[in-house]
């Protein structure tokens, strides 16, 4: 296997303890963030060259979104690393019982292309947080971006602890045969299904941040204007290569939110749009057909049908389907016909009967979480520092006060179960015994 002794080098690092204590961490944090410092208009360049990505899109999703997960992170980690006290029985109050936030050892970090950037970034951060060994993996299609990555990002960071590996499908399969601790990827629910495949075979634990077709719903009550906007923002963004933006919007037949919703969804997209006589003037030229020089438009598709098997999967382009529904209530079926979706733009009415990562309500979550068809576990803040370390378990016991201990060692009597069920039982809050 080309990757073995790469694998074994970082394991060999990681077991040494090189990784472990929070000076070490913040060295490689702080490093870093002189990476998003130093390499900013690379990076700009980078996203432009694969993607065509605005700078003002490419800066704001690439670079400070990261650089303040970044900081936060350097903000929290003494906090974050602290042993966490939990409460004992009777039996235990002489003792110390914790939960210890331990790495889980080396990692494999797989990211997607369309936030070359962001999405390895994110959970690289939480993964030399929490003291883990790395090997990245980015996107091949974004090739100047992957190029850039593994180029530049080992200079910033340990080579004994941290390596970045250039793969494309064949070579990632490969990689896959190695024994990793924990892996986190990004990408299709297809491929996610291969990546648990493989780490089954180790028993190896994962994050899979997957796709969703992710609903919003539209009622009567809502500030349509706004919506409109929000909507068309949040399936304009990156040219609509994001994974939480709306899919499809959801109106009943009675509302009046549906005629003016597709009206001011146009109005909307077309202000959004820049005429030709005024391309020269733009500081970024966005998502560009080479040829004709102009941008591309998104499309509405007024009273789609759900079930056409095109909206089966989660839509990428900038095309957004309407859907005309009966009732409030009708509008949950037709959520679960695409299973479990990244996030939902829904009424708090809706919210528990539908399963999604996240209820966003037009404001950044502080973490995102995915189930079920979107993929498995959570991250952001926190949330990344603990999906990266193993939360384990400790009771330091005392040598001392044997004689409490005598009521559990044989030979078993009535007495002693007794005294060992009064010690060890929990009541129910609110319920007592009358005497």
């Amino acid at each position: 296997n080309p990757y073995a002794g790469l694998v074994s080098h970082l394991r060999a690092s990681w077991l040494s303890g090189k990784t472990r204590p929070m000076e070490y961490r913040v060295a490689q944090l702080e490093a870093l963030g002189r990476f998003l410092d130093e390499r900013k208009e690379d990076i700009l360049e980078a996203t432009a060259r694969d993607m065509g990505k605005p700078s003002f899109e490419a800066y704001f999703s690439e670079i400070l979104l990261c650089k303040n997960e970044l900081n936060n992170t350097l903000n929290n980690l003494s906090c974050w690393m602290k042993d966490e006290h939990v409460d004992k029985s009777l039996v235990m109050q002489l003792d110390a019982a914790f939960i210890r936030k331990d790495p889980y050892g080396l990692v494999l970090i797989i990211a997607p292309w369309n936030y070359p950037i962001h999405l390895f970034l994110v959970p690289l951060i939480g993964a030399i947080a929490a003291g883990n060994c790395v090997i990245i993996k980015p996107s091949e299609t974004s090739k100047h971006t992957e190029r850039l990555v593994a180029e530049v990002l080992p200079c910033y960071l340990d080579n004994d602890c941290f390596a970045v590996v250039t793969a494309g499908v064949e070579e990632t399969t490969k990689l896959l045969e190695n024994k990793f601790d924990y892996i986190f990827f990004t990408g299709t629910p297809s491929v996610g299904k291969i990546i648990m495949t493989a780490a089954a075979k180790h028993l190896t634990p994962v994050t899979l941040e997957l796709g969703g077709k992710n609903p919003c719903y539209v009622s009567d009550t809502c500030d349509v204007e706004n919506v409109a906007r929000r909507v068309a923002w949040g399936r304009f963004f990156n040219a609509g290569q994001t994974c939480i933006a709306p899919d499809y919007v959801l109106c009943t037949h009675h509302q009046n939110a549906y005629p003016s919703l597709e009206s001011l969804l146009e109005v909307t997209w077309r202000s959004f749009w820049v005429q030709r006589q005024s391309f020269s003037s733009l500081g970024t030229t966005g998502i560009v057909f080479q040829v004709k020089r102009e941008l591309c438009p998104a499309v509405a598709l007024s009273r789609a049908e759900h079930r056409n098997t095109g909206n089966l999967r989660q839509c990428f382009p900038r095309i957004l389907p309407n859907l005309l529904v009966s009732s409030l209530e009708y509008s949950l079926g037709e959520i679960s016909v695409f299973c479990c979706p990244c996030s939902g733009a829904l009424l708090p009415v809706l919210t528990p009967w539908v399963r999604a990562g996240a209820e966003p309500w037009d404001k950044f979550r502080p973490v995102f979480c995915v189930a079920g068809n979107s993929g498995l576990g959570k991250y952001h803040g926190k949330f990344t520092f603990d999906t990266f370390s193993h939360h384990r378990g400790c009771l330091h016991r005392t040598m001392g006060l044997e004689a409490l201990n005598g009521p559990r060692y044989p030979p078993y009597t009535q007495q002693k179960l007794g005294l060992l069920s009064a010690a060890f039982e929990i009541k129910r809050k609110g319920m007592c015994t009358l005497l």
